[in-house]
């Protein structure tokens, strides 16, 4: 999954991209506002990490211009421990949810997992599409026959991927453009040295080419034989 994180504080910045990519993120970083609102309306991002207090256009105004263009992408907003007013504001505008500064970063996490499954319709700790599931925490893949597999780091992220979007048929350059950071080149075949690597693991039926078009996911292997 690709995040966009918005935030003036360096430092902070620069810590939350390296622990958000330990745990399988592929995370972008705009500095201000006007970048921002950019980046937010032209890169498919899955979700947006938004301080509020931004130089040259702030976090509130950035979030109202992206949802009066429609921009529906899911958005935690970074607010003061007791500035309930920005809370209450951010909401009003489309915000998602909400998180007060200073904050422990696991709680940042779960707040991102929670908003990334409830986007798509899931409950649970735990990501299930058919009969996979995927342990986000320890970065493994349980199953059917109850066999738990590691992953490597880019194998996670493609299949987190695959098994949001079941069924329906994801380009490479759609792959590459949720996996991978701004600067990745979208012209290398990464993507299909992954898919290799994944069908090695999960079988060659779990996950079909379909030619000129892209890859389906297949939640349960005995869909291909009804």
């Amino acid at each position: 999954m690709r995040l966009l994180l918005v935030e003036d504080d360096r430092l902070m910045a620069e810590s939350l991209q390296k622990r958000l990519s330990q745990h399988g993120y592929a995370v972008d970083w705009a500095d201000n506002g006007i970048d921002a609102e950019f980046m937010g309306r032209e890169e498919p991002y899955d979700l947006v990490i938004l301080d509020l207090g931004l130089p040259q256009c702030s976090g509130l105004d950035v979030l109202r211009h992206w949802r009066q263009d429609d921009n529906r992408v899911p958005v935690i907003v970074l607010t003061a421990r007791d500035a309930w007013h920005e809370r209450v504001d951010g909401f009003k505008v489309g915000a998602d949810d909400y998180l007060g500064k200073p904050f422990h970063f696991e709680e940042l996490l779960a707040r991102i997992q929670a908003l990334i499954h409830r986007s798509h319709n899931l409950t649970g700790e735990v990501l299930r599409s058919g009969d996979l599931q995927l342990d986000e925490e320890s970065q493994k893949v349980t199953l059917p026959n109850g066999e738990q597999l590691e992953l490597t780091g880019t194998e996670f992220r493609l299949l987190r991927y695959f098994m949001l979007y079941p069924g329906s048929i994801l380009s490479k350059t759609r792959l590459t453009e949720h996996i991978y950071e701004q600067e990745f080149d979208l012209d290398s075949n990464l993507i299909e040295v992954y898919v290799r690597k994944l069908r090695d693991k999960l079988g060659n039926e779990r996950i079909l080419t379909r030619r000129g078009q892209g890859y389906i996911f297949v939640k349960r292997i005995l869909e291909q034989h009804t």
